[in-house]
């Protein structure tokens, strides 16, 4: 079994108007993992906690089984960060900033930073606020995957990409973990992203964790049951996981796919999809 890349051990952070509440999952060597999650759920709190920006009132976050606030400026080097908003200076150019970057990290590599900014079409000599939101994107990965990180931490910002340069950047993720030792974290919630190279979901619902689960089990393991009117009812509770109403239409998720074709026999079911599950598990009410 792989050795865990991070350990999140019952993580709490309250704020006045918000509270994570014992947060706990793993990130597991050669796994990339999707962080999901409506708006104002937890998850860039989880992210920021995680790297050690923000404190934490309880709980402990693992690199690697080294507690992560112990980690030294080296150590701290084996993870690399890709948020959404852009941190770099606007006035610089790619050039620019790899030489500023050369000089923060020990193991900078100079000629994989300007392979990659030719990879992905990346001008090296046009300042940054002339950049796309898309291009600023490409060169913050470009630039965390210069220092050759252990982990990736990646917070949304993949949806700025267009399709084809997406599709290169989720192979790239791959490329990334098929050590089997790397590891890929990172919140989205473009379904279709998270279908193609998500090993493991952790979802997140007000401040916790509400499950954590193989792509394939969540997938595989469940079933979706359309009900009308009152045939809700008919359904165990203990077989229901969350439902979602529409009208005189409830939408239901259950357990044990298999299980759930047999004993409801009355009921017009199919297998859960990623997209029934973020619409239910967003959306709906938890059993």
């Amino acid at each position: 079994m792989s050795q865990d890349v991070l350990t999140v051990n019952g993580i709490c952070k309250n704020y006045a108007d918000f509270s994570l509440k014992n947060v706990t999952f793993h990130v597991p060597g050669g796994s990339i993992v999707g962080l999901v999650g409506e708006n104002g759920a937890g998850k860039s709190t989880t992210l920021k906690t995680i790297l050690n920006i923000c404190s934490v009132d309880e709980g402990s976050v693992e690199f690697y089984g080294k507690e992560i606030r112990t980690l030294s400026a080296l150590e701290r080097e084996d993870i690399g960060v890709v948020f959404d908003d852009s941190v770099f200076y606007e006035n610089l150019t790619a050039l620019e900033l790899e030489k500023i970057f050369s000089k923060i990290y020990k193991k900078w590599d100079c000629t994989y930073f300007l392979e990659l900014l030719n990879r992905f079409y990346i001008s090296a000599d046009k300042k940054l606020s002339e950049y796309s939101k898309g291009m600023k994107s490409k060169l913050a990965l470009v630039s965390a995957l210069s220092h050759y990180p252990k982990l990736l931490v990646i917070d949304e910002s993949l949806s700025a990409l267009d399709p084809v340069i997406r599709d290169e950047v989720l192979q790239m993720l791959h490329e990334f973990v098929a050590d089997g030792e790397k590891a890929v974290l990172f919140s989205c919630h473009i379904v279709e992203d998270l279908q193609k190279i998500a090993d493991y979901i952790v979802f997140i619902n007000h401040g916790k964790v509400a499950f954590e689960k193989s792509l394939d089990d969540l997938l595989c393991g469940n079933a979706v049951i359309h009900c009308v009117g009152n045939q809700m009812r008919e359904i165990e509770k203990e077989d229901v996981i969350a439902y979602c109403r529409e009208g005189n239409e409830t939408a239901v998720m259950i357990r044990n796919y298999g299980h759930a074709g047999e004993k409801y026999q009355q009921f017009s079911f199919e297998q859960t999809t990623m997209d029934e599950i973020l619409k239910i598990m967003m959306k709906g009410e938890w059993s």
